[in-house]
This record gives C-alpha cells, structure tokens and sequence, in this order.
C-alpha cells in the first residue's frame, strides 16, 4: 500500500514537472506565432499557402487540425505543443530551435549571447558578437552576402554601457551615410522581432534577399494597414537616392545603436 502511493506521489510530481516545461514551450510557441503572423508568414484566412490549414498541415500532418493549433494558441485551453510539432515549425518556417524548444536567445536571427542572471554583466568573452560580414550602404551593386562566417571566424567584445544581449556588430563599406555614419566606422545593432518595433525616420541595419543595408526606415503599409516594405533612405542624398524594399519572411532588422568611428 505504501509503495502504491509512493509511486502514485512520484508519477503525480514527473507529470507536474513535464506540464510546467510544456507549458512554457507552449507560451514560446503563441509568441512565435504571432511574429510568424506579423512577418507575414501565416495569414489566418488566406487560401494561398499561408492559412491555418496550411501551417496545421506542415506541423500535424493535416489540413483539417487548424482547430488544435487554435488549441494551442488559447492560453485557457489544456492542450500544449508537443516537442516533436516545435521542431516541425523551426524546420518549417527558420525559427532558431534554441529558443523555441529551450527558452535561449532570440526567435530569428543569430544564437547571440545572454548577460549574466545575477548582475547583467556580460561574461569574459563579451555580449557582442563581432562577424566578419560587411555592410555595404551603397547602392545593391557589389554588395556581399550577408550571411555571418562560421563561428571560428566569430568574435566577442564588450564596451561599458552596451549590456544585454542580441547585439552584432560589423564594419560599414560605403559613403552612403555619411557624415552620419563613415566608411570604416563599425556599427552595433539588436536585432528587432517584430515589424511594429520599427520607428520611422531610424537608423537599421536591414537584411533582405542576400543583401544587408544600413539606411534610415519609414514603413511603407497597404490599405490593410500591414506593413508590406521599407522605404530606405541614405543619409548622402546627393549621391544615393532613396528606395523601396518589399518585406518577406526572409527580411530580418536590426536597430543601429551605436558605433565605433577611427580616431
């Protein structure tokens, strides 16, 4: 009798424990969901590809379990995600895996590192994550890839001040912004997870369709009111006129907040 009630406490504890990790994957799952949503990744009514029936195909199997996602989408609801159906959506839609199934770093983007818990100050190695990609401010013409190199080639650095994470840094190349910003001059940015943190008339660093710029931002939206591109602005406006670039799921924005000029 005793060691059925043993075993009765021991399993009610396990299914505790395995309901609270659930649930916090489940909480990461509605965030990512709705940054899915304003990325313009899932349209909920939309008969071309991106509706719910079509995200509950990718992830369960079928069309017709549109209703379980809405399941786990409802916080008051007892059905959870499963791990199995989040790694389904990191594979599915590019969502960093680290965060969505572990709770660590940012859901899109680069795995940068977190701040210390206990005093937020940034470990030895620093908080920004230095790469060897290149920004060109100039025109499309020549740019690089904007894809980091490998981590061997990665660095980290920290300046006093500049705390927390999902910062990146990288050297500019171009006279576009200028005297704003130099050619030479390094910048340092934290990616944004959604297009509504974009303020107008701001400084980004925006990577789209294998291109990175660095310009100012003013959102462009249709008659929705969603955001459908950016129109990026050159600080040089002499040399380099402004254009327009169309938002997808493969634009990623980085707010510029400081940089790094020679003496």
């Amino acid at each position: 009798m005793q060691s059925d009630y043993y075993f009765c406490f021991k399993n009610t504890i396990l299914i505790k424990m395995i309901r609270e990790d659930r649930i916090q994957l489940n909480n990461r799952f509605i965030e990512v969901f709705k940054l899915l949503q304003e990325r313009g990744e899932i349209v909920l009514n939309d008969r071309g590809g991106k509706g719910m029936g079509d995200f509950a195909k990718k992830i369960l199997g079928k069309r017709a379990y549109g209703h379980i996602i809405r399941a786990y989408l409802n916080q008051e609801d007892k059905r959870v995600i499963d791990y199995h159906q989040a790694r389904s959506i990191c594979r599915e839609y590019g969502v960093n895996e680290g965060y969505l199934i572990d709770g660590e770093g940012s859901p899109f983007g680069f795995d940068l590192p977190k701040a210390n818990k206990r005093n937020n100050i940034p470990s030895s190695r620093g908080n920004i994550l230095f790469t060897t990609v290149q920004a060109f401010a100039g025109s499309g013409a020549g740019m690089e890839s904007a894809s980091p190199s490998s981590d061997e080639d990665n660095e980290f650095f920290a300046i006093p001040g500049m705390s927390g994470n999902g910062l990146v840094a990288f050297s500019i190349e171009g006279n576009s912004m200028e005297p704003i910003i130099n050619d030479g001059d390094i910048i340092i940015c934290r990616e944004i997870q959604s297009l509504h943190e974009i303020k107008d008339n701001e400084i980004y660093a925006v990577k789209s369709n294998g291109s990175l710029w660095v310009k100012y931002v003013k959102r462009i939206f249709n008659s929705r009111g969603r955001i459908v591109g950016l129109k990026l602005i050159s600080a040089n406006s002499l040399e380099f006129d402004p254009f327009e670039e169309e938002v997808n799921e493969y634009t990623r924005l980085y707010k510029v907040e400081s940089r790094i000029s020679s003496l």
